[in-house]
């Protein structure tokens, strides 16, 4: 029988070794004796931030103010016919998008044909395809020890093995206990896939999560 408490523990714990990694790292120490300057002590290491000397800073001018309005016109220019290319491209898989959300009726619209008020959607059979194709796609894709799965590749060995252990617990740990947004979005991506014939995931790193 199961104890509460285990209960709200997640599937995969933090990978082993991470809690001596922690606990090896230097203590970090800010103090602020003027509220126009931080001192930062890390280690053996200081770090001293000068507002005044960073908005001096020659790095950060705002390179705007000191362009021509004539490559202003330019950039600006350039900028917006890239845009309106990208738009111009995907022309057709936005239409197709827009027609398929109209096929499904989960497009609010008030209706008078054939009668006032009437219903949308076209029939029940696609939006219930769409929603099954979702369900078992998430299912194959998404399972509940986790997405990723090692492969080795070449001669396996007993290192090989362990790092490739390693990764996938690693990987799980990350996608299903610290990216909490993943599987949500992931669900999202597979209703467009189904609904559009295409779907797109860009990943990049986040500086504000750190990750």
């Amino acid at each position: 029988m199961a104890r509460m408490n285990d209960v709200d523990k997640g599937m995969y714990e933090a990978p082993m070794g991470m809690e001596e990694l922690a606990a090896d790292e230097p203590d970090l120490e800010i103090e602020i004796e003027d509220p126009e300057e931080v001192t930062i002590r890390a280690g053996g290491m200081e770090i001293e931030i000068d507002p005044d000397r960073m908005a001096d800073d020659e790095f950060n001018t705002n390179l705007a103010e000191e362009l021509d309005d004539a490559d202003l016109a330019q950039l600006a220019s350039d900028l917006m016919e890239g845009y309106e290319g990208d738009l111009s491209a995907r022309k057709d898989w936005l239409d197709t998008y827009v027609e398929g959300l109209e096929l499904l009726g989960l497009k609010l619209e008030d209706r008078s044909e054939p009668w006032e008020g009437a219903c949308n959607v076209f029939h029940p059979l696609m939006t219930e395809s769409l929603v099954k194709f979702q369900a078992e796609t998430m299912t194959e894709t998404f399972p509940a020890a986790g997405p990723v799965k090692t492969q080795i590749i070449g001669k396996e060995t007993k290192e090989t093995v362990e790092a490739a252990a390693r990764v996938q617990e690693n990987m799980n740990f990350q996608l299903t206990e610290k990216m909490v947004e993943y599987r949500p979005e992931h669900e999202r991506m597979l209703w467009g896939l189904g609904l559009a014939g295409n779907a797109f995931k860009k990943v990049y790193y986040d500086p504000n999560l750190e990750r």
